[in-house]
């Protein structure tokens, strides 16, 4: 089904505008606030063709429907929601929408929304970057000699473009995301980045371009954020677009590079510590626990919470050791799907499977929880013993990864140590086979022949 006959099925199967109350995105999902949800509803949204699983909150239905294709129909289900206003009548919905999200409101959920605000939009970014750096990686282990090339040297650069110009990408979205003007928060990104820092000595000790990293980097955004709205109210409108943006720069700047910028290079220390010291310590136990953990924190939604931390370690040490462990649990994923293929005899299951196969080996594995693992039982949790497996052995090795929003086999050029990497996957593999093919599962009645 293409995109638009897509969205235009979904917009008209969640009942419009009378009934949808705002749209919007993650990497693979459709996010959709309702008026009204009912179980009717909701098996209708399933049975979309290209729809691969639903996941139903109190504050939102969310709707997989893998990488590309969910900001793809977004686009054309806001466009028919602009297009297609409603009348204005009393009980429109907006005062049902309030008390959802005032319910809804918690601050941990909070948080994980504006977080995931800030960063998801750099994503194409980082995996761009990340795929090229991990390329030209692989052909210098190869070809040292290759090095010495301008265009290589080029590529290089490019490579590196979205993580040199990190602090201030995350500036200016988490200034924008925390209701302030975007491009303060870009240029109070730069402040706090700006080489010319290391120039500057107060008491004896130079200050430090680029402490904190993208933790002081998103503090000084809320800051800033914080000020701007009530310097507003504070000064006199004939003022206050000269005057709000400059006192919001200058007292912010002052905070950030007095204040901010060395709690966040704490707080940012203290991640990559408990990180590294975890795994390094730890080792496979500790990957092995990780590893199984990982997909029920994807089928919650939550895992966007871990991103600043994998910009950050990438920040301060070049990989992400976090990754590759985590990456394991869609490799378990795919293992345990091939034992639901392998020994189920229901043909549309089977169909299932292999339709969803092909992005759970990139690295995309909503379609295979939503549509095999999950609702089968018991191979989900051969999935999450298959990805406590390739954790461990990632965990063993301390293999980091050098990009961001991949996973599966794409994030092996990735990856510092890649035949170990796929070393993890390919033990994922089996002891995700394994250990849904000895749990076992009730296999479906069949009920569709096609």
């Amino acid at each position: 089904m293409k995109m638009d006959e897509l969205g235009k099925k979904l917009y008209d199967v969640l009942g419009g505008r009378e009934n949808i109350l705002q749209a919007y995105n993650c990497m693979t999902r459709l996010r959709v606030q309702l008026k009204e949800k009912d179980e009717k509803l909701l098996a209708a949204v399933k049975q979309v063709p290209g729809v691969m699983g639903i996941h139903d909150t109190e504050e939102e239905l969310q709707i997989i429907l893998g990488p590309g294709t969910a900001t793809q129909v977004t686009t054309v289900v806001n466009e028919l929601l602009e297009k297609k206003p409603a009348k204005p009548k009393i009980g429109d919905g907006k005062e049902l929408h309030q008390q959802i999200r005032e319910k809804n409101a918690t601050p941990g959920k909070l948080l994980l929304k504006k977080i995931a605000g800030i960063f998801i939009p750099l994503i194409p970014a980082f995996i761009a970057c990340g795929l090229l750096t991990g390329i030209l990686g692989v052909s210098a282990k190869i070809w040292p000699e290759i090095t010495a090339s301008p265009t290589w040297q080029l590529l290089a650069v490019a490579g590196n473009a979205v993580f040199w110009g990190m602090n201030l990408f995350v500036g200016y979205n988490a200034a924008k995301v925390f209701g302030g003007t975007p491009i303060l928060g870009g240029a109070l990104a730069a402040l706090i980045s700006h080489p010319g820092l290391a120039n500057v000595v107060f008491d004896g000790s130079k200050l430090v371009p680029g402490r904190g990293g993208v933790i002081a980097v998103i503090l000084v955004a809320f800051l800033a954020a914080w000020l701007e709205k009530r310097l507003h109210k504070l000064i006199p409108t004939v003022f206050d677009l000269f005057l709000t943006p400059l006192l919001t720069f200058l007292l912010a700047g002052v905070a950030a590079i007095f204040v901010l910028q060395p709690l966040g290079g704490a707080i940012s220390s203290a991640i990559g510590a408990a990180a590294t010291g975890a795994v390094g310590s730890g080792g496979a136990a500790v990957g092995f626990v990780l590893g199984g953990m990982w997909l029920p924190m994807v089928m919650m939604g939550i895992h966007q919470a871990l991103t600043p931390i994998h910009a950050d370690l990438i920040s301060q040490f070049g990989v992400t050791i976090l990754l590759p462990i985590l990456a394991m649990a869609g490799a378990g994923q795919v293992g345990a799907a091939i034992a639901v293929y392998v020994k189920s005899k229901n043909q549309f299951l089977k169909k299932t499977v292999a339709s969803a196969l092909p992005v759970g080996l990139m690295g995309v594995g909503e379609p295979l929880i939503y549509g095999v693992t999950l609702p089968l039982g018991r191979p989900f949790i051969g999935a999450c013993i298959g990805g406590a497996f390739g954790g461990a052995v990632q965990a063993h090795f301390m293999v980091g990864a050098s990009a961001m929003g991949i996973s599966g086999l794409p994030l092996a050029g990735t990856t510092n140590n890649i035949p170990i990497y796929l070393l993890g996957v390919v033990v994922a593999y089996i002891a995700g086979f394994i250990a849904t093919y000895l749990l076992g599962f009730d296999d479906p009645v069949e009920e569709k022949e096609s």
